[in-house]
């Protein structure tokens, strides 16, 4: 029996769809994440799952059974699904042990395995306004969990977090999975937070999946232009510069390429001649961009964006040529 299937979900809004024809199935403990641009439907399809809307067309079934929507329901909501909003509250001026016991239906011992995989048991005696954004994500998680549910749905649970606790909350996310059993979606704009955790990355674009693939794929094969400016710096090419980036024969040229695929030379005149045009470091390498010199244009205003070394000496106005990296038989 399927764990999550999500069938031809519709939902019109005044303009058009906020879902239109969505449809796919998640595993038990299979880690899918949802991107896509603002407005293109990703919290809409969690709250859809968690039975916090009512959907126009299609079903959602959780264990195979009918998930109702929140137009069949007194109260919405299904028992075993936790979602967690980008939006959430938590009540004010109580103590954080308080908030949680009122909520609590699971032995103490339990719980207080679920608020150390949170990393909040330090501050189980303050109250709610005296806590970071981070402590106060993880304790509203912590309130989700001692419900049991069996998937958790997370939106945008990283926003306005600083570095530091945006890397707690994706430990706890972890041990949410491997510790407790739970299965996890999210939702993310930050492909740093979905491509090194994610099975399986689903792309929206106006209430339509655009692509479903493995966060390989999706970073390596990204079917359009959208699908790639979501996870990271490309390279729009002519057909020309594809044909000559994939080998010319053997292979589909690849009309985008990422800065890795493209390196630089002082010497190589074989490549794609050009002038450095900017330099922005990122402290474990830097991306170099080239204003081409030959008629070779791209999308992105005659120029190309390459990876280079963080310690690379090339200099702002310098000559160089553009050639194709080395195949990686990693990738």
């Amino acid at each position: 029996m399927t764990f999550l299937k999500v069938s031809g979900l519709r939902i019109r809004k005044e303009e058009g769809f906020a879902l239109n024809d969505v449809s796919f199935s998640q595993a038990k403990l299979q880690k899918i994440a949802i991107a896509g641009e603002t407005g293109s439907g990703k919290s809409s399809l969690l709250k859809a799952i968690a039975g916090l809307n009512q959907p126009d067309e299609g079903e959602v079934f959780f264990h195979g059974e009918r998930v109702l929507g929140a137009g069949e329901k007194l109260v919405p909501g299904h028992p075993a699904i936790g979602y967690l909003s980008q939006h959430f509250e938590l009540p004010k001026s109580l103590r954080i042990e308080q908030v949680l016991q009122y909520a609590n239906k699971i032995p103490d011992t339990v719980a207080h395995t679920l608020y150390d995989v949170c990393e909040i048991t330090h501050v189980l005696s303050r109250k709610t306004d005296h806590l970071s954004g981070g402590e106060r994500q993880r304790v509203a998680l912590a309130k989700l969990l001692i419900g049991s549910p069996q998937l958790l749905l997370l939106d945008e649970p990283f926003t306005n977090l600083d570095m530091v606790h945006k890397n707690i909350l994706k430990s706890v996310i972890d041990d949410i999975g491997h510790r407790l059993n739970i299965t996890c979606m999210l939702v993310s704009h930050d492909p740093a937070d979905t491509l090194p955790w994610a099975d399986q990355i689903i792309i929206l674009k106006d209430g339509q999946i655009v692509q479903k693939d493995s966060p390989q794929n999706i970073y390596r094969r990204p079917v359009n232009a959208y699908a790639a400016g979501l996870f990271g710096t490309f390279n729009l090419l002519t057909p020309s510069q594809s044909n000559r980036l994939s080998g010319g024969v053997g292979q589909a040229p690849a009309p985008i390429a990422r800065p890795e695929d493209l390196c630089l030379s002082r010497t190589d005149n074989t490549g794609w001649s050009g002038t450095v045009k900017a330099i922005r470091f990122f402290g474990s390498h830097r991306e170099i961009v080239v204003a081409l010199a030959e008629n070779a244009l791209t999308i992105a205003e005659n120029v190309l964006i390459v990876k280079a070394s963080a310690d690379s000496d090339f200099r702002r106005g310098e000559k160089v040529f553009v050639v194709p990296a080395q195949p990686n038989p990693t990738r």
